[in-house]
Formats: C-alpha cells, structure tokens, sequence
C-alpha cells in the first residue's frame, strides 16, 4: 500500500499482472450471432493462435481500479490550468463530446456509401464553409489527421501548382521563429530551406525577407502570431514582396486561437494555411492524439485539393468526387479523423460569431494579464503586448542556481502542468504560457501567485526548486534516457 504524499489517499500499487490470477475473468461476451468458421483454412494455420499468452486474468473491479488509478496519475485540462504554450490546450466543451457520440456519427462506417451517410457529409461541408469563412481562405480540405500533414498537404499543393506552371522552384524561406515541422515539411517536398532572421523586436521584416527572395523561392512559410506570442504586423507588405516574385505564402495556423472572429489570415494576403481543430476548436488532443489539421487554400490551388473531394449537388444531395487530375492525391484512408470534425463543428455552432470573437478577445487578454503579473519575477525577452501566449526566460533566476527545468519541475508539485519550455529556441531558456481563454481571473491569478511563489523559493531554498518534484508518485526522471531507451513492455522483475 503506498499512500500519496500531497492527499494522503492510500492505494494499491499498480501491480495489473502481479495480481493476475488463473481464472479470474471481468467480461462477458454476448453469443456469436454469426456461424463459426475454420480460422485455420480461411487465414492459414500459422496465422491463429490458441491462445494469448502473457495477458493478465483479473476481475473487473481490478482493471477499473488500474485505470481510474492512472488517471489520477495524469494531467489534465479538466483537473487545471495546462498552460503549454504553442499547444493551446483549452477546455473541450462537453456538448463536442455528446454530439461525437451520436450514433449516426461515432458508428458511421468509414467506407459507407455516400448514400448512406449524408448527414455526416454535410456537416463536413459546412465545416469546411464555416473554416472558410473564419479564415478567408476559398477552399478547406479536412482530410489531413494532424497540424503537421496539413502542413505537409499544404506545401504539396503550393509545389504542385508551381509544377503545374513549369517552374522548378527549390526554395522555401522559414523564419527563425517558426515550429520544427515548417522546415521539416518543406523538406520532406524536396525543397532546401533557407532561414530568415527575426528582427531585434522578435518579429519578421520586409527588408529581411526582400534579402533572400529571388524567382527560385516557392513559398514562405510563417507563423502569425509567431512563436514568441507577437503579432506579425508587417505581413500585408511581406506578401507582397513574396507574391511579387511568384511565390505564395503559407500561414502556420496553429496559433490562429489570438485571430478568431478578429482578423483573416486570407485579408492578409496568405495563399495556403492549416488549422489545428484540437487547439484552435476546442476538440481533445495530446498523448499523440487524435488531431485534426485541414488545410485551407486560395482559389488558384484548387485543382491541387486532396481528394475525394465532398461536393454539394444542385438537388442537395452530397457526394465524394475523385475526379481531380492536377490532386496531390488521397493523404488519409477515410474521412480524416470524422469525430474531431464533428467536435469542431459543434464548437463553431455553439458559440456563433459573438462568442468566436470573444474567444480570440479573452486569449489575448488573459496571456496579456499574465505578462504583467509575472514580469517583476521573470526575465522577459522581448517587451511589450503579446497576442496568444508570453514567453519568460530564467535569466533573472541566474544567479540561484535554479533553470527553467526546474521551475517547470516545482510547477507539478502545485498540481499545474508545467508550461512549454526551451521554446523557442531563440529565447535561452524559455518559459511560454498560453492561458487560452478557458481561465477565469481567479484561475490565472493562482497560476500567477504560485510561479511567484516558486521564484521567491528559488532565491530563499534553491535546492528544494531543484530537486523538484516532491509529491509526485515517481521523483525527477532521467528524461534523455527515457527518450533514448524507453521501456514499452511490462517485463516481470527478475528479483522475484
């Protein structure tokens, strides 16, 4: 029995296979309504097993309380403030949840007849309108299953229309304060990445992007707002310098949570972008999933689209169309990840145009709020209002010892998950938050009067800040070895 040092709630070890015993059974299976057939002459006999060896056999009340007990072991935005900066982890809306779980969508067969699943075609329709109209893009494509294949999808179409064109263009400019996955994207299209330097004030300027356009550059790809919370204020005459020399830009939308119902991405001359449903709309993501990123286009790449592409038919009906021969072809095997979908759109219903704007409104607000409260305690690298997130570095910590690793270590001892840190990686040391606007005042200010608390700790008892976590179940991780030689399968201990 161990008990948890910050409730004191005693509870089982997590011992699911030690407590397996031979017999034990939690489930009960209904009769097979099909006839049996012989798995051996259908498959081969060397594809089934008699058994399944190595699993536990347990009781019911023993699998729920393993798993109710490793939710408690979890963060979760539900249980706190999860302040990832970048990541916009906002509350998720019950009501996305019950209309996922609607059986006409949660049992819709990826592979249905268009026939039989008009319903589910046409919200995805008027997503793709809504994410229009938030945006200013002509077309959205939802098939892409994560911010990142957006991405991907996106730079495939600018590539496929230069193509379609007759230019060989191998250039794409990325700035310095871009995510990991603009280059990564533009390199997986074959196109050799050059990097464009941020000015002193953390944003991007014409004069620094008109030094490295030429007729070779296919796009460049930013972030707006960038990855240090600032608003691109030069984008209009950026697109123009990039538009003038045949290039598009592309648009990073995972940040667009600042823009809603504010400003369109498309009314500032963005020819490609990507939305990120599960930060941006408010559907569940983390632990590798599930995401959801279309990709929204200007007219001109159209005939690039991924296909099949959802059309709407004079009589109202809705169909898949394939027939697209300039298409960067199918990027997911049905419909992309179809209950995000109707999560996003449930959320754009629900709150209308009001309460999307009032959501960009409030996410400003509250990482502004922040940003005072805690710019007396932490080094700010670049000064002045911030849009979506604010970044603090550990500079002003310096001097006790303590880094940014452990101030985000002492965080989870309070019960917060501990903001994005070490990025971006322009700022030593960095430490962004972004609140999102799911915060009440009283809920920032407690996130506030804790990370002052810790940097106070830090100059009256630096080693406990360093040797944080206390209240945890496991103390601090080696996490380069847990990276490099994670360990994926239970194994029992050999002392026993």
């Amino acid at each position: 029995m161990t008990r948890n040092a910050s409730t004191g709630i005693a509870y089982e070890e997590d011992l699911l296979f030690e407590h397996s015993r031979p017999g034990r059974v939690g489930f009960a299976l209904p009769a097979r309504d099909v006839p049996e057939v012989d798995a051996g002459a259908l498959l081969g006999a060397d594809a089934v097993r008699d058994d399944l060896p190595g699993l536990p056999e347990l009781s019911e009340v023993d699998v729920v309380r393993h798993f109710t007990r490793m939710s408690t072991w979890n963060a979760a935005v539900d249980l706190a403030l999860y302040p990832l900066g970048s990541c916009t982890m906002k509350y998720n809306p019950k009501i996305n949840e019950r209309m996922a779980r609607l059986p006409g969508f949660a049992a819709a067969h990826p592979l249905a007849d268009p026939a039989r699943c008009q319903g589910l075609l046409e919200l995805m329709v008027r997503l793709e309108e809504g994410l229009c109209e938030v945006s200013g893009m002509d077309h959205v494509s939802l098939q892409p299953a994560a911010g990142a294949q957006g991405e991907l999808a996106g730079v495939m179409m600018i590539r496929a229309l230069h193509e379609a064109r007759g230019e060989r263009r191998r250039v794409v400019l990325v700035p310095d304060s871009a995510h990991g996955t603009n280059p990564a994207s533009a390199a997986l299209n074959g196109f050799d990445v050059v990097s464009v330097p941020s000015g002193d004030d953390g944003i991007l300027h014409p004069e620094a992007v008109e030094a490295v356009m030429t007729d070779e550059v296919a796009a460049l790809m930013v972030t707006n707002p960038n990855t240090l919370g600032l608003f691109e204020r030069h984008i209009g005459a950026i697109c123009e310098i990039v538009h003038a020399r045949g290039g598009l830009v592309y648009l990073d939308g995972a940040n667009l949570n600042a823009l809603l119902g504010v400003a369109r991405p498309g009314d500032m001359g963005v020819d490609v972008m990507h939305f990120n449903l599960h930060k941006t709309f408010s559907t569940p993501h983390g632990g590798g999933g599930p995401g959801s990123g279309p990709v929204g286009i200007k007219a001109a790449l159209a005939p690039h689209l991924p296909v099949p592409v959802v059309r709407r038919d004079d009589d109202g009906s809705y169909r898949l169309d394939s027939d697209l021969p300039g298409s960067i072809g199918r990027l997911h095997g049905s419909h992309g990840n179809a209950g995000m979908l109707v999560r996003a759109f449930t959320y754009l219903r629900s709150l209308g145009a009001e309460g999307i704007r009032r959501c960009g409104e409030m996410a400003v607000l509250n990482a502004n709020y922040l940003r005072v409260r805690l710019s007396d305690h932490y080094h700010v690298p670049y000064d002045g209002m911030v849009m979506h997130e604010c970044v603090f570095s550990d500079k002003h910590l310096a001097d006790t010892g303590v880094t940014t690793m452990d101030v985000a270590k002492r965080l989870i001892d309070h019960g917060y998950h501990p903001p994005t840190i070490y990025f971006p990686l322009i700022v030593p040391g960095a430490l962004m938050i972004e609140p999102t606007e799911s915060e009440s005042l009283e809920g920032l200010d407690r996130f506030a009067d804790t990370l002052i608390e810790i940097a106070q700790e830090a100059r009256d008892d630096p080693e406990t800040v360093r040797s944080a976590p206390h209240r945890t179940r496991h103390r601090r991780l080696d996490e380069t070895r847990a990276a490099r030689k994670p360990v994926l399968r239970w194994q029992p201990d050999p002392a026993s």
